[in-house]
């Protein structure tokens, strides 16, 4: 259920919100238990669209690792060069910027996007597996950088930290107890996803949130109900020789390699079509 409160809470509206991150979408905004978001008007996903295309192309030319450092974390640099990038939309032809790929992407996102969001709601609201939300009478509330305040009717439940920093936090304190458990929690949490009927084809690491002794999913972008989806992601990961590495986690585990062929034995037995389908509900 969600929780529909009289008002907002105080914590919202007593000071300035400090920017926590963001996304191709979404620009998230805080306080100590609760997080709000804004949603990017369409000019802006289109830009932060093509400054992705072109890091991905050219990241590696870029001097000092400047590049892979903007794709992994954004950075006040790479908000400067989508307000750059925004203006010359603005001023050049439509034709130089809005090719086709741009459009099917800007279309892609936004129906995942949508349709995730609905999905999640629908399915994992009062399980756990995604943080609490309360609504409450629109309030006016101040955020930190542009544009200054927001006007907001729902918050979401913050979590202490994203399981991909959570990790890399454990591995510099080379803690891999620690990392076996929260490893082995994140295959339950997508088992119970699986067991609603719901996959993320999308389940990097950044995208779950510990919330106590739980991970709870924080993008719902990637999630879909449809089984002919999930067969044909699960027929891509099963030909991954090292899961590990895919997940990014090369470097977490780099120290603890037999960890990295436990997880790798684990995730092959447990993310496959044979798997899942176990779990998955009869429509």
């Amino acid at each position: 259920m969600v929780r529909a409160l009289n008002h907002a809470p105080e914590e919202l509206t007593q000071d300035r919100l400090k920017r926590l991150g963001e996304g191709i979408g979404k620009v998230v905004y805080g306080s100590k238990h609760w997080v709000i978001k804004r949603e990017r008007p369409p000019a802006e996903v289109v830009a932060l669209i093509i400054l992705w295309k072109f890091l991905r192309r050219w990241a590696h030319a870029l001097p000092f690792g400047w590049g892979n450092r903007l794709m992994k974390r954004p950075s006040r640099i790479l908000r400067a060069m989508r307000v750059v990038t925004q203006t010359a939309m603005v001023v050049l032809p439509k034709s130089l910027w809005f090719t086709t790929h741009i459009a099917q992407v800007l279309r892609n996102y936004y129906y995942h996007d949508r349709r995730g969001e609905k999905l999640a709601r629908a399915h994992l609201t009062g399980t756990g597996l995604v943080p609490e939300r309360i609504t409450f009478p629109p309030s006016t509330v101040l955020v930190s950088g542009w544009p200054g305040w927001l006007t907001i009717g729902e918050a979401t439940e913050r979590v202490e930290d994203t399981l991909d920093r959570r990790l890399a936090t454990l591995a510099a304190a080379q803690d891999f107890e620690s990392i076996r458990f929260w490893l082995n929690r994140f295959l339950e949490t997508r088992q119970a996803g699986w067991k609603k009927g719901l996959f993320s084809v999308d389940a990097h690491l950044k995208n779950f949130g510990i919330i106590g002794d739980r991970i709870v999913l924080l993008d719902s972008g990637g999630l879909t109900d449809r089984w002919n989806q999930v067969a044909t992601r699960l027929e891509r990961e099963e030909g991954i020789a090292e899961p590990h590495v895919q997940l990014g986690l090369e470097g977490v585990l780099f120290e603890a390699p037999q960890l990295a062929r436990e997880f790798n034995e684990r995730w092959k037995a447990t993310v496959n079509r044979d798997s899942v389908r176990e779990l998955w509900p009869e429509r």
